[in-house]
């Protein structure tokens, strides 16, 4: 029998960690929850998930003495999965904290959602398109998985090779990105059955 993958969880004080604790115990991973730094250099992959505010959360890294290795980790291309507002703090800053600055891993900004008639935040259940190169590089991957929402920003790449599923709301935006071992989502993969625990399961296998 294989080896468990080690995923470091990021606990900075936000987002569920229980829900996706379970969830990636589920497709057989091991998890050792990251409250301050250093990182450990022995893992298998980082994992930052996070609901709540940019700036904040911003702030909480950089308290925990976390910031820094987050972006070491990233620059050196080792493999990271981010959920929800842990997908937007690999962007260089965001609609909701104009003067503070994100992980800037990624060229681009985080937009609150606009227009008329819609609903801020989206919350509920909606559809990824996977891009074709990503089902190329992961074709156990669900096809035009439902999925579970809960944001009212949304990241806009500078990259468009970067963008691994679109979803529809108000307009098509980035709701997956995928580069160099790194897979974030705007969607809750851990709260969206079994399409998340594939999704995950799919990053997972991706570390054997």
């Amino acid at each position: 029998m294989r080896k468990k993958p080690r995923l470091g969880l990021i606990d900075y004080g936000s987002g569920n960690l229980r829900s996706v604790t379970k969830a990636l115990e589920s497709v057989w991973s091991e998890i050792q929850r990251i409250s301050t730094g250093p990182i450990p250099q022995d893992l298998d992959a980082l994992v930052l998930p996070g609901v709540g505010s940019f700036g904040d959360s911003v702030n909480q890294l950089h308290r925990r003495q976390l910031f820094d290795p987050i972006r070491t980790w990233l620059e050196a291309g080792k493999p990271f999965l981010g959920i929800c507002l842990g997908y937007q703090l690999l962007f260089e800053h965001s609609e909701e904290s104009p003067d503070i600055r994100g992980l800037g891993v990624l060229a681009g900004e985080v937009r609150r959602f606009t227009g008329p008639q819609m609903k801020v935040p989206q919350i509920g259940w909606n559809t990824v398109h996977w891009s074709a190169q990503t089902l190329q590089q992961f074709p156990e991957l669900p096809t035009d998985p439902f999925v579970y929402f809960v944001h009212s920003y949304y990241p806009v790449p500078v990259d468009s090779k970067v963008v691994a599923g679109t979803t529809d709301y108000g307009g098509r935006f980035a709701s997956a990105i995928a580069r160099d071992g790194l897979l974030a989502t705007q969607f809750h993969p851990e709260k969206s059955q079994t399409a998340g625990l594939k999704i995950l399961q799919t990053f997972v296998s991706s570390l054997a």
